[in-house]
């Protein structure tokens, strides 16, 4: 059972880089998600100790059916936005790059974006991502930002990134874990 995974993930606030045009879109789907996430456990917080329960005392007031609305729903976005992120920095301590254009991170926004939401998009927004890729931040841009501002080494703040994803993989590979053993996602494109 997963305990109270999404307290971690209420005070994950994503870095001002991911506000830059491209991440848009993803920062405000996190954030939304979590407001919802947390808006039903504070409707009855003693009755929820976990995002299993959560899931669960949905699932029974919908019937038979996963509801497309609610926590079961938030959370379904929600860690597939934060599997971007994910993809996104390990694609970057891995030192994946566009060996043309070493300092754009297309090539690492791809692979997250290919991993985690292309499937659940339609053409018109794969299309929109496409073209929000040519706003991408440099790379130095992108790295300083979760440095927040400061003037860092690379390898600084690769290190820092790579002891961050162990901890955040692992949370988000339970929530996948969770959904995958209540047979809880939903697959439809928006």
């Amino acid at each position: 059972m997963i305990y109270f995974l999404f307290i971690v993930i209420c005070v994950f606030n994503p870095p001002d880089c991911l506000g830059s045009t491209v991440f848009a879109p993803i920062k405000a789907d996190v954030a939304g998600n979590i407001t919802k996430i947390k808006a039903v456990f504070d409707s009855n917080p003693g009755r929820y100790k976990t995002l299993q329960q959560i899931l669960e005392a949905e699932k029974e007031m919908h019937g038979s059916e996963w509801p497309k609305v609610g926590a079961t729903h938030a959370l379904m976005w929600l860690k597939r936005g934060l599997r971007f992120i994910q993809v996104l920095l390990q694609s970057l301590v891995d030192g994946e790059k566009d060996e043309n254009n070493p300092n754009l991170i297309r090539v690492n926004a791809t692979k997250a974006y290919e991993l985690a939401l292309k499937k659940y998009h339609g053409w018109l927004i794969q299309n929109l991502f496409k073209a929000a890729l040519f706003a991408a931040p440099y790379r130095s841009e992108f790295l300083k930002a979760l440095s927040k501002g400061r003037e860092v080494k690379e390898e600084d703040c690769l290190e820092k990134i790579r002891q961050f994803l162990v901890n955040f993989t692992a949370t988000v590979d339970a929530i996948y874990e969770m959904y995958s053993k209540m047979n809880a996602e939903l697959d439809y494109k928006v």
